[in-house]
């Protein structure tokens, strides 16, 4: 299947990866390439850079999907590309507002703990783009919906999240240590034993704030919506392993991205969730010359020059071009029916509508 094939016949594609390997880009490559192919098409991005936002004719991304220009000095498009950022505080927000009431939830919300574990938990925005995914889904406007996951340390923290955020929110240890307290209340603290009240009383003394109250009240607050909670995960799960739903990872041509996209690929296979290929960014691809089997040696008989420095220079770039052949090669012999596509190092930043359709246009274009 090529990119154009995938890109018309699913409703979501998924950019994954670990970070600083383009995702951003790709995502909004390939979110643009679908809108000129005739669909509505949006991109979720995670905390783009500026100059991507302006190269999609916009100031600024926000929380709400915002249309992108396509049309200026060119024939209308087909399609829609609409673009917006994940803002992970209020998807979370949302979320515990269909949970349950209205009353309960601004309680929820009122919690410094809260703020803490809706701001900084780890994988809390891994799991709030899965929510927006289902979100957009949801509201049926789109034929193709884009999601560019968060930069993380590893691409299998984007399928673990929900585990971990459930995991922690059921908090069956820590809700065990805090049982004296939620059970005795904010008035209740004579009632906790002497331990577990010097415990409370230097913690608060440590971190300036009430926080076993915080977590305390947090998790009473939370009770009952655990149940919910999973069921969500359940169904989003469900909508990852669909098949109108594509993964597509996206790597580096170096051994720790490249060893990474594999087992991540691996990964997805075993989830049974349907990989769609692998974007291999930045990549280099110098051909062999027939006479220059060796163009150093050649070079150091020329002498000085501008004809000995081509050579070196050649010489270094044909050595970069087969290393990564070399580590493709490895990696991805063991994939021969994923699809690889690739795209060069290009010499100029992706900063406008212009450098994005490049890119589209490379991938449609690439084998």
């Amino acid at each position: 299947m090529n990119i154009d094939e995938l890109l018309t016949e699913r409703h979501i594609i998924v950019c994954t990866g670990s970070g600083g390997v383009g995702k951003t880009t790709s995502a909004a490559a390939l979110a643009l390439r679908a809108a000129e192919l005739g669909r509505r098409t949006i991109v979720c991005t995670i905390d783009p850079a500026k100059r991507l936002a302006q190269s999609m004719g916009l100031d600024q991304l926000g929380g709400e999907p915002k249309l992108v220009p396509l049309a200026a000095g060119r024939a209308k498009p087909k399609g829609e590309l609409w673009a917006m950022m994940l803002d992970m505080k209020s998807t979370f927000d949302q979320m515990v507002l269909e949970m349950t009431t209205q009353e309960r939830a601004e309680k929820i919300f009122e919690n410094p703990f809260y703020h803490h574990i809706s701001n900084t938990l780890a994988g809390t925005q891994e799991y709030m783009a899965m929510e927006k995914l289902w979100e957009l889904h949801e509201e049926g406007r789109w034929q193709l919906i884009v999601i560019d996951t968060p930069p993380t340390r590893s691409a299998l923290d984007f399928l673990d999240a929900p585990r971990r955020l459930t995991d922690f929110l059921e908090g069956r240890f820590l809700k065990l240590m805090m049982f004296p307290y939620m059970k005795a209340g904010k008035t209740g603290l004579k009632m906790i034993n002497f331990g577990t009240r010097v415990a409370l009383r230097a913690i608060t003394r440590i971190t300036g704030s009430e926080l076993f109250e915080d977590v305390a009240n947090f998790f009473q607050q939370f009770e009952g919506m655990y149940e919910t909670f999973k069921q969500r995960s359940r169904r989003v799960r469900e909508l990852m392993e669909a098949r109108r739903t594509a993964f597509i990872i996206v790597t580096a041509p170096t051994e720790p991205s490249l060893k990474e996209a594999r087992y991540f690929a691996e990964r997805l296979t075993h989830d049974k969730i349907p990989l769609g290929g692998l974007i291999v960014n930045r990549a280099h691809a110098v051909p062999g010359v027939a006479g220059l089997e060796d163009p150093k040696a050649i070079a150091s008989r020329v002498g000085d020059g501008i004809l000995a420095d081509a050579l070196r220079t050649y010489a270094a770039w044909r050595a970069v071009s087969l290393r990564e052949e070399r580590l493709l090669g490895g990696t991805l012999g063991a994939m021969p029916e994923t699809p690889v596509w690739r795209v060069p190092d290009l010499a100029d930043d992706v900063n406008d509508l212009k450098s994005l359709r490049e890119v589209g246009q490379l991938l449609a274009t690439s084998s």
